[in-house]
């Protein structure tokens, strides 16, 4: 179907062929502007309301509620924020309020090239506020050349586990090699070490690896059933919502819906019916950043929705999720701005952080409903 598709979706229902909705003229909420950032890439939620953002360039923010104060984080490590490099995802420990244990991920230059390192370290509040007590956990391996596809996303499982995403840095073949920890979903424990039980590490995987055969994942998240769900970009078009199995190869570059960007051709999922696909893709692509799996009471109808933000067709994307099944179900222009990160506010607002490139100010924005 590949090259026909384009001709094919002329045809046919324009959904089979993982087409985009079309872009909502009317917003079912109001969107009000909270603070301003310099490149954001990742947000996270403290118990008592404040934030933690991070920027490209290596800065980690901690934001009062308001968002009238951001005071910069010492003790964060030198970041390479060379090309798609960047201080990435951050995350909160699920036993916080005890520990104050707050884990980063971040691009690095190494002796053999550079690569994704996950960190972990505790804050400590006060009039300089820092993360003391910083360490590296876990990198993705190889180290190699080039600035693109590190990924690094983190997610804790409901019993605990970590789970990190390392993408494939633009190499392609690490994707499908069992021994490189690049281009694949990770599980871990709380300390970065591998988790025991992981599914294909009998088979003479890398002890850390769930799942593998992918590109660049740029969101990972648990919905309220425990299912795990993860985006990422395509190569050229062939964007994907991927329901999550232990041990499953998820087929790139073996097949994709999209095609290399120098025009070869990649075979369709469909093809190779022995590689897991997409529960949903995109072609023309989104460029999906950031994944959040809606689970609040302020805007009802929206419960196990999955949020990613989109980049190369800007805005914000709603696919409804049913079980282990999912359907595209809106997307909406949020000023032609490009959409980095997606969360959840405490009060089930919905909160956006802008790229920061292309025109945008890199601006935290929260949704809230009409009326």
């Amino acid at each position: 179907m590949h090259r026909a598709r384009w001709v094919a979706c002329a045809l046919i229902s324009l959904a089979a062929c993982g087409s985009t909705p079309s872009v909502a003229a009317d917003k079912p909420f109001q969107t009000t502007v909270v603070a301003d950032f310099v490149s954001p890439w990742a947000m996270t939620f403290l118990p008592d309301g404040r934030m933690l953002v991070t920027e490209k360039d290596g800065r980690m923010l901690l934001v009062s509620a308001d968002g009238k104060q951001a005071t910069p984080l010492a003790g964060i490590p030198a970041v390479d924020s060379e090309g798609q490099g960047a201080l990435m995802d951050v995350v909160l420990h699920p036993k916080f309020a005890e520990n104050r244990l707050v884990y980063f991920s971040f691009s690095e230059k190494g002796q053999t090239g550079k690569g994704v390192a996950l960190a972990r370290g505790t804050l400590a509040d006060g009039p300089k506020p820092a993360l003391e007590n910083v360490a590296v956990i876990f990198r993705g391996s190889p180290f190699v050349e080039g600035n693109g596809h590190y990924s690094g996303r983190i997610a804790f499982s409901p019993d605990g586990y970590l789970f990190f995403t390392a993408g494939e840095r633009q190499k392609f073949d690490p994707a499908q090699d069992p021994k490189s920890t690049l281009g694949k979903v990770l599980r871990l424990n709380d300390d970065g070490t591998p988790a025991a039980g992981n599914p294909l590490a009998a088979k003479g995987f890398h002890p850390a690896i769930w799942s593998y055969g992918h590109r660049n994942l740029l969101g990972i998240a648990f919905d309220a059933q425990g299912n795990l769900w993860e985006q990422e970009m395509g190569p050229r078009h062939g964007d994907e919502l991927n329901l999550i199995l232990p041990g499953r190869n998820y087929g790139y570059p073996i097949v994709s819906n999209g095609d290399h960007y120098d025009g070869r051709v990649i075979p369709d999922h469909d093809t190779r019916p022995d590689l897991e696909a997409p529960k949903v893709f995109w072609n023309p692509a989104i460029s999906p950043a950031g994944l959040m799996i809606y689970n609040g009471d302020m805007f009802p109808a929206w419960k196990n929705s999955a949020f990613l933000g989109a980049m190369n067709t800007p805005g914000l994307v709603r696919v409804q999720l049913d079980g282990t099944n999912a359907r595209k179900a809106d997307q909406w222009d949020m000023d032609g701005q490009r959409i980095r990160e997606v969360e959840q506010g405490p009060d089930g607002a919905v909160w956006l952080l802008e790229d920061g490139d292309d025109g945008s100010k890199g601006r935290l924005l929260k949704l809230t409903p009409k009326g």
